[in-house]
């Protein structure tokens, strides 16, 4: 366990599972961009600058907390529908909206990757011109919304091109939280995913494996769901499995475990490091 969460496990386990109220979670999502490797998928990841008030120095994929503005509903809209989504995301429709919309305009604002196209048949195909550049510093500055670029430039939000994986929380041992849905998408044909971001030291596109030998090794620290995530990746027979949904999306929150004097965080996961039913931890 990295050091930071050892700290906040080990007050946590001290106190006897609790240090007052849980801090709320704040909705967020993130998305695992994935494009045809050697033998498989090779997924795109960035490294967290120290600076970072949430997992600094760690390996994570694009992502990010959701902004009141992605509640929009004149973001032009096509594949299913917020309502299609409700069921998917087991939320309510306007939780949906928000939570789709923030997984395009973070994999957008984080490493310029477009989901929306001219209509519900297409994807943009070239963000190279210094334009685009400009649009990603108006969203991050919030000059504009993402409903104000799509209307503008006269596209529609391609919601199909998304699939859900995972849901997790963040423990409550922790002081900064997050309630976070698990996304997977294809790069776009002609886009590319760059490293024009502040959050990040460094961005690549690896094998599934071969970040998780990286992290056996010690090169990389990475949280649970993260190296949950790599490990269902890495067990993908090919591309298009792994841009597959997910049949049944479990909630799931690990909390600390103290065992051989060493604190784990434990999760409610499968062989397959899918989330169980609650019933099946009972």
């Amino acid at each position: 366990m990295p050091g930071p969460l050892r700290g906040h496990a080990r007050n946590w386990l001290d106190a006897g599972g609790t240090v007052g109220e849980p801090v709320t979670a704040k909705p967020s999502a993130t998305v695992m961009l994935l494009r045809p490797g050697g033998s498989g998928p090779e997924v795109f990841v960035l490294k967290r600058a120290a600076t970072m008030a949430f997992a600094p120095n760690m390996l994570a994929f694009p992502g990010g907390g959701v902004d009141v503005r992605d509640a929009d509903p004149s973001v032009p809209w096509a594949g299913p529908s917020p309502h299609d989504w409700a069921t998917r995301l087991d939320t309510a429709v306007e939780q949906a909206r928000e939570l789709v919309i923030a997984a395009a305009r973070e994999v957008f604002e984080e490493c310029g990757v477009l989901l929306a196209g001219p209509d519900a048949r297409s994807v943009v195909a070239d963000l190279t011109d210094p334009a685009w550049d400009d649009e990603r510093d108006a969203l991050l500055s919030r000059e504009q919304s993402f409903a104000e670029l799509l209307i503008r430039r006269q596209l529609v939000l391609r919601t199909d091109l998304l699939a859900l994986r995972a849901h997790w929380i963040t423990p409550e041992c922790e002081p900064k939280r997050y309630d976070t849905r698990f996304f997977v998408a294809r790069l776009p044909e002609g886009q590319i995913a760059d490293d024009r971001n502040s959050e990040a030291v460094v961005v690549q596109w690896a094998a599934p494996e071969q970040l998780l030998a990286e992290h056996d090794a010690g090169e990389h620290r990475l949280l649970p769901p993260t190296r949950v995530m790599l490990e269902q990746l890495a067990s993908a027979d090919s591309l298009d499995d792994a841009l597959t949904a997910a049949t049944d999306v479990w909630t799931v929150m690990p909390w600390p475990a103290e065992h051989s004097d060493a604190i784990w965080m434990r999760a409610p996961v499968d062989e397959h490091g899918h989330g169980l039913p609650p019933a099946a931890t009972s």
